[in-house]
């Protein structure tokens, strides 16, 4: 079993702002692909799919960003996810908007919601589709990442969505280093 998380904050106020673009893009991918129906559970909205004989729980954790890790910990546990098996969507700062990054390990880099799931869940080891939302030095980070996205980055950010689908779609029948060498290189 496949667990894919879309970091973001819940609520209206927090749409279309930076720091949710794994909620938009899994809401894209879900709905590209005609998956509906999340269903709430432990502070946690999540939706099951069979993709490719792949049984897959496509996670938005609604606990905001700083305790994400908290969330998917208990997705982890309840559902029997093994770490390799995780695919986690988040923004990148140090990414510019419309350039994204797989990466297989690591560290958070700084990011509160990723530095949070790699606590709960004892490991770097998990996977990442990090998606670049640029870093304005001479804003205030907190109120940048929450700040919402300009007319020019939505556009920016729509023309990405196809390809985010596509990498999403490779994640269930390439191996990750596959993946990582047919869309980095391909990169911005």
């Amino acid at each position: 079993m496949k667990l894919i998380v879309g970091l973001g904050n819940p609520g209206r106020e927090y749409e279309k702002t930076r720091h949710n673009i794994g909620f938009m893009f899994l809401d894209n991918y879900l709905k590209y692909k005609g998956i509906s129906g999340f269903i709430q559970k432990n502070n946690g909205l999540y939706v099951k799919a069979k993709i490719n004989d792949e049984n897959v729980i496509f996670l938005k954790p609604q606990s905001y960003m700083n305790l994400s890790g908290t969330v998917v910990s208990y997705y982890v546990n309840y559902f029997k996810i093994d770490i390799s098996d995780i695919l986690v969507i988040s923004d990148d700062l140090d990414l510019n908007i419309g350039n994204f990054k797989l990466k297989s390990k690591g560290s958070s880099g700084g990011h509160n919601g990723l530095k949070n799931i790699e606590k709960m869940i004892s490991s770097q080891n998990y996977k990442r589709l990090k998606i670049g939302i640029s870093n304005k030095k001479d804003y205030d980070t907190i109120n940048y990442v929450l700040g919402k996205f300009t007319k020019e980055e939505l556009g920016i950010l729509e023309s990405l969505q196809d390809k985010v689908n596509e990498i999403i779609d490779d994640f269930f029948i390439l191996s990750f280093s596959e993946l990582m060498s047919k869309y980095n290189s391909k990169n911005k």
